[in-house]
């Protein structure tokens, strides 16, 4: 049985409850001073708890995605080996080609999800569950792909599409941007009408070193978060798909975490993404128990630390030509006076815009509520098609 499977899930919260039972049930032979006693009782407490706790955590992994499968919980997935370096950016190969950077994977709960794509991919589009492979942060991140129908006919076939990158918030991972945000059931929805443009989306989770929350950040001696989205990603899946290379072919989208990516990437590194969507983020990155020392200690860690901060960027450093949609609320959300700072200090050739509801909590209800206007704000950004594929 898989991981995430409910069949596992459901196993092992029958046997947490027939530990539980059977604990009650011979608690009363315990009863006594002596050895025998004393160990009685502590294995069945034992046990129990174990049973317990094991039903727990797959039911928050089930709902989370911490760990797509039995080998990336024991450290056992695939790495991404220095070989790869003879993987040049920008050749067209199928997904899973020998030594491609994108990679089929298990269904890495994509299999539970409600509402995905079925029948013909030329009819009704496709997700796939993968795995993303960075040259330079030797790392292998999780991810699905929503592929729209239009990327599988016939008219479309040299056409090179419009890419999102989209990123969940911390802890979870892409499984959360496809069941709990519905993400590609409501970018579908949005192509069907004509209100979105044929778009290629990728769902990935910020951090990639579990469970540590990397926020995006090169962390000095240790993981390259930053790079990996900034140049591995990119060069994976322009190596993948057909998708346009110039960044008004790129916009990135997240919420909480995920948001605050979204800002940092598209602030920090304007020729990779020429616009981000961010529902409920963070304008500056600290460190946290959850984080660890993100930017190192010293004049140099304290200058990383500084431009981390959004609004110390706009204020102190030339503003990049990119467009930026925040979203937020008045009542609910932390955010919202850090949002208007944001909003007041956004100067040419920069733009931004905002969603900003009356009430909203810091909760899928509120930004799922946000995510038809952000995709179409989004839809503005992004021109389709970017050129064509040669020599086809």
């Amino acid at each position: 049985m898989g991981l995430t499977s409910r069949s596992l899930e459901y196993v092992m919260i029958a046997l947490a409850v027939a530990c539980a039972g059977l604990t009650l049930w011979l608690w009363p032979r315990f009863a006594g001073r002596g050895v025998r006693a004393w160990a009685g009782r502590l294995a069945a407490l034992a046990v129990t708890q174990c049973a317990i706790v094991a039903a727990l955590a797959l039911a928050v992994n089930s709902a989370f995605q911490f760990y797509g499968s039995w080998d990336e919980l024991l450290g056992e997935d695939d790495a991404a080996p220095a070989a790869l370096s003879r993987v040049q950016g920008g050749a067209a190969g199928p997904v899973g080609a020998s030594g491609g950077l994108v990679r089929p994977a298990p269904p890495q709960g994509l299999n539970t999800v409600h509402g995905l794509p079925s029948g013909p991919p030329a009819e009704a589009g496709k997700v796939e569950s993968v795995r993303i492979l960075g040259r330079r942060s030797q790392v292998a991140n999780p991810a699905y792909v929503y592929l729209p129908p239009q990327y599988f006919q016939r008219q479309y076939a040299r056409q090179r599409f419009p890419v999102i990158v989209a990123i969940s918030g911390y802890p979870g991972g892409s499984f959360l941007l496809a069941q709990h945000l519905r993400l590609p059931q409501t970018a579908g929805g949005l192509i069907r009408t004509g209100s979105l443009q044929p778009a290629v989306i990728v769902m990935v989770r910020p951090t990639i070193a579990p469970p540590r929350d990397t926020e995006c950040v090169d962390v000095p001696g240790g993981p390259q978060a930053e790079t990996y989205f900034a140049r591995d990603l990119p060069e994976a899946l322009r190596a993948s798909y057909r998708i346009g290379h110039d960044p008004s072919a790129w916009g990135v989208l997240g919420y909480s975490s995920g948001g605050t990516c979204a800002l940092q990437l598209t602030l920090r590194h304007p020729r990779v993404y020429g616009a981000a969507a961010a529902l409920s983020p963070d304008y500056r990155v600290v460190n946290d128990p959850t984080t660890g020392d993100l930017f190192g200690r010293g004049p140099a860690g304290e200058r990383r630390k500084r431009e981390h901060d959004v609004l110390w960027r706009l204020r102190h450093l030339p503003q990049p030509q990119v467009s930026v949609l925040v979203a937020s609320s008045r009542r609910g959300e932390p955010d919202y006076g850090a949002t208007r700072d944001f909003l007041a200090a956004v100067r040419p050739p920069m733009s931004a815009q905002s969603i900003i509801l009356d009430r909203g909590s810091h909760n899928f209800r509120t930004w799922r509520r946000e995510l038809p206007t952000a995709l179409r704000w989004m839809n503005g950004q992004l021109t389709f098609p970017q050129d064509v594929v040669h020599g086809r």
